[in-house]
């Protein structure tokens, strides 16, 4: 019986470090074992690959020029002519990681893992000016590696604005001499060692993110900040849902983060209106998110307006 054909797919902006990537992988000798390797290369950066190197590895290199090349007869005729024991496909940094994952592949072909380089010294003007397209690149990925990290990246701007994309993806930080960075966290724009949190509007996202990533740390913390009721529970109006609108995406993708919160009164509150909250802040595990999630218990609630429309995570 034929084993499977593992599919490893590199994404990332031209110069984000995906060929230097692939490279030092193949020469672990972790990953390499003799096995038969086809690598497909989608777009030419700066740097390139030694064929005569990539022959003593094994590894058969195709150039892929044009994305609508990429169909499932050409997939076919690879499989056919190299029989490979496994796929590394560098994409193009502008092509759709969607519509590669809904191609046919060849039978043995599974797509096992897609990991995603970034450089972290461009990568405020990529998502403030690119982010549809960075969205696509970083949705899917298990592994997101930021490299060209120095002392003055922030990682709190990095990991806010990718964790919203992709909740579920291992973070990685390198050095500009591929060393890995053990980035300290950056100090945050409020107290997190105080026992009352005062949380500014345009500090939202940043603090919604820690929330999510380490709910038992904020247990018992009392917090305040303004939101906006998204959702009421229709039986009781003892709980609803509060939160502000995010863009994770696209100017089109418009989202709400937030969290449920148990009232004060057992009284209706209503949908769509805005109010500062003041809550004790609590950790329980949710089933449907698979995870420890934080829960606010109101203590007071005022009326309030908002003073931006959109959060961000910077």
């Amino acid at each position: 019986m034929d084993m499977n054909v593992p599919v490893y797919l590199f994404t990332g902006f031209l110069d984000s470090g995906k060929t230097t990537f692939i490279q030092d992988t193949l020469h672990d000798p972790r990953f390499h074992e003799g096995e038969r390797t086809l690598l497909m290369i989608c777009e030419d950066g700066d740097v390139t690959y030694d064929e005569v190197v990539m022959k003593d590895y094994n590894c058969d290199i195709v150039y892929v020029k044009k994305e609508d090349e990429l169909n499932a007869d050409y997939l076919q005729l690879l499989d056919q002519h190299y029989h490979p024991d496994r796929v590394i496909v560098e994409f193009n940094g502008m092509w759709n990681v969607t519509a590669f994952m809904d191609l046919e592949f060849p039978i043995r072909w599974l797509l096992v893992q897609i990991l995603t380089t970034v450089d972290a010294s461009t990568f405020g003007l990529y998502i403030n000016n690119m982010r549809s397209i960075f969205y696509d690149q970083m949705v899917h990925s298990e592994v997101i590696i930021f490299n060209r990290c120095d002392e003055t990246t922030k990682k709190s701007f990095l990991r806010g604005n990718v964790k919203a994309m992709n909740k579920g993806a291992q973070l990685i930080y390198e050095n500009k001499d591929g060393a890995i960075n053990q980035l300290a966290d950056d100090e945050l724009p409020f107290d997190v060692s105080s026992a009352l949190l005062d949380i500014k509007e345009e500090d939202f996202g940043l603090w919604y993110m820690d929330v999510m990533e380490r709910p038992g740390f904020y247990e018992g913390k009392i917090v305040t900040f303004v939101g906006q009721i998204v959702e009421v529970d229709k039986e009781s109006g003892a709980m609803f849902l509060i939160g502000r609108e995010a863009m994770v995406c696209c100017a089109e993708d418009i989202q709400t983060i937030g969290f449920i919160v148990h009232d004060v009164k057992e009284c209706k509150r209503k949908k769509g209106v805005w109010i500062k909250l003041t809550a004790e802040m609590k950790c329980a595990y949710d089933e449907a998110y698979g995870g420890d999630v934080a829960i606010l218990y109101a203590k007071q609630i005022e009326e309030a307006k908002p003073i931006q429309d959109l959060v961000s995570f910077s």
